[in-house]
């Protein structure tokens, strides 16, 4: 879970980052090899994306969920 716009940065910094790295594997990797190379990576993505837009649709006002109750 983001808990502020520092984190969100951090986050949107990484997912630049993976995304960069599977488009990489795309061209380097073999056919065989990229569902394998690639699985957790994309999956990773899609679980910092969500967080992404679950902080996004919070507005500041909101009050921050507990960690324990994520």
């Amino acid at each position: 879970m983001i808990h502020n716009d520092i984190e969100l940065k951090a986050t949107q910094e990484r997912i630049a980052r993976f995304e960069g790295w599977v488009a990489q594997f795309r061209v380097s990797v073999p056919k065989e090899n990229f569902h394998a190379m690639t699985e957790g990576y994309l999956a990773e993505i899609e679980k910092m994306h969500t967080e992404v837009m679950d902080y996004l649709r919070r507005h500041p006002s909101d009050a921050a969920v507990p960690a324990h109750a994520a």
